[in-house]
């Protein structure tokens, strides 16, 4: 029996294969039911007890090396004949398929495209900041509980180096070095001592705006969110703006836009008020614009900042803010086409 087994590992080591009928022909001969193989196992059972263990080591081997090479000429099967095979050099050896931007980029260019379309420009800054640029130039009081290590990361002994809690530091940086007229947005990641949930999470990213310049009122922030809103969500969106208090602005307030899941009727996602809010804005305390080397006698301006995560929330109609940061393949193909 041995000389058997070796005879068709001789013919498997022989066999070529150039077509799909021929690998086929391959299977059939050797590894179907009424193959080669098949039959020596039918024979292996009439084997002397003494001889089993050394002829059933042999017919194992024989069987694992036609598998072996079934699925090495099927592999250089499909290479030469696939929708990738061809005599361009250049393309990719094996199909790799595209991958998908993140919905977090999504919204941030999509944001950004909406108010470049009104005269405003792109600024970026430092991620590692210091105090003056995150707090004191932006009239945070010294007793402020965001200094505090709830809220901020400081990366050393020395308090003034923290990462930046807000892009409003880059504002600061922007009307330091810059003469209004002033119309930017302000896109980037920041950081927050915060615990990480649904709702929350330590890293995400903001896009903020200033615009400063002469005669500059609260109905031209106004008109510049409810343009914005409408183009980010739909032409039937609504706004409300709501008294609040920030210390960079005076007077300040936070942006509402009708809710696109119930279509403001109310629904448990915006509590049944039919609004969710998505931004907090006001016009520029005029103690930041004199920070800055800006005379708040002779301008105003008005600045807003919105997170990107909480747009693409509301965009997605997803509810879990961690989704974004686990790289989760079966998530981010769902945005293949965005």
């Amino acid at each position: 029996m041995l000389d058997a087994i070796n005879h068709i590992r001789d013919e498997i080591n022989a066999f070529e294969v150039s077509t799909s009928e021929q690998l086929e022909k391959f299977r059939l001969i050797f590894l179907s039911k009424k193959g080669k193989i098949s039959s020596l196992f039918e024979a292996f059972k009439s084997v002397s007890s003494e001889n089993k263990k050394e002829i059933g080591r042999h017919l194992n081997s024989l069987k694992i090396e036609a598998i072996d090479k079934y699925e090495s000429l099927k592999m250089n099967l499909s290479l030469i004949s696939g929708p990738f095979s061809s005599d361009d050099l250049t393309k990719p050896s094996f199909p790799f398929s595209s991958g998908t931007r993140h919905p977090v980029s999504i919204i941030r260019r999509e944001i950004n495209d909406i108010f470049s379309r009104i005269g405003f420009t792109v600024s970026e800054g430092p991620e590692i900041e210091d105090d003056w640029h995150v707090f004191t130039g932006l009239n945070f009081p010294f007793n402020h509980p965001a200094r505090d290590m709830q809220d901020t990361f400081f990366i050393s002994l020395n308090p003034d180096v923290l990462l930046r809690t807000h892009t409003s530091s880059v504002q600061v940086r922007v009307m330091e070095k810059q003469k209004p007229p002033i119309r930017n947005i302000f896109p980037g990641r920041v950081f927050r001592n915060e615990a990480i949930s649904a709702r929350a999470h330590c890293i995400f990213h903001q896009v903020e705006g200033l615009y400063v310049d002469h005669n500059v009122s609260f109905a031209d922030l106004k008109q510049t969110l409810l343009f914005f809103a409408k183009e980010m969500f739909g032409e039937s969106t609504q706004i409300r703006l709501r008294p609040s208090f920030f210390p960079f602005t005076e007077p300040s307030a936070e942006l509402d836009v009708s809710c696109s899941i119930c279509k403001g009727k109310g629904c448990n996602v915006c509590k049944y008020t039919g609004f969710l809010e998505i931004l907090g804005c006001g016009m520029v305390d005029p103690n930041v614009l004199d920070a800055s080397g800006i005379d708040s006698n002779e301008y105003t301006g008005f600045a807003f900042g919105m997170g990107i995560e909480r747009i693409a929330m509301l965009k997605y109609q997803v509810n879990d803010l961690r989704l974004y940061f686990e790289n989760d393949i079966r998530f981010l193909h769902q945005f293949t086409n965005s």
